[in-house]
């Protein structure tokens, strides 16, 4: 028996399900496939996952053989198996660039943030006693210049004067940031 027929019962095997026709196709063909892809890879434990990936695919598809160069069919498979990994690996390339963007745009952020509320801080403390509480009330605790003028006991047009008198005061004190 030439190589060729007995490659076709060893494929006739494997449609068949027989385990040894399995262990016998990996034998002939491992080698080779872990060098096609570790030589577009370069990297030993990715090749072997993309044979085991092939390997797996083999046992799904072998049914789908239907003659012709099964080296062709393999490494159409294998090929189609590398390029699937390329195009996660940019995905996933492209994902983890978007993440440490974002990262790095809230970090900085961030950093400007405590910046400004530092300055804040400082510039409240700054202020009158009266007119910074006004300013807190208003901005912080979220009351209507209505409710303001009523926790004040004052009318509402004296509250909305010192809040305005107060804002300016801030502006001031805060600069240009």
């Amino acid at each position: 028996m030439n190589n060729a027929e007995r490659l076709n019962e060893i494929i006739a095997g494997c449609q068949r399900g027989s385990n040894k026709a399995y262990s016998q196709l990996v034998d002939i063909y491992a080698t080779r496939c872990y060098g096609y892809f570790y030589r577009l890879s370069g990297n030993r434990s990715i090749s072997n996952d993309l044979l085991s990936e092939l390997f797996l695919r083999l046992v799904e598809k072998v049914g789908q053989f239907t003659g012709g160069s099964f080296e062709k069919w393999l490494f159409t498979i294998a090929s189609n198996i590398f390029h699937d990994y390329l195009r996660n690996k940019y995905r996933q390339k492209n994902l983890l660039d978007g993440k440490i963007s974002e990262l790095k745009y809230q970090s900085s952020n961030r950093v400007l943030d405590d910046v400004i509320d530092d300055k804040l801080q400082k510039s409240l403390a700054e202020l009158d006693a009266d007119t910074a509480e006004l300013i807190v009330l208003r901005f912080y605790a979220g009351l209507s210049f209505k409710e303001l003028a009523a926790v004040r006991s004052e009318p509402i047009g004296t509250t909305l004067s010192k809040v305005h008198r107060g804002l300016k005061k801030l502006r001031n004190l805060m600069g240009d940031i």
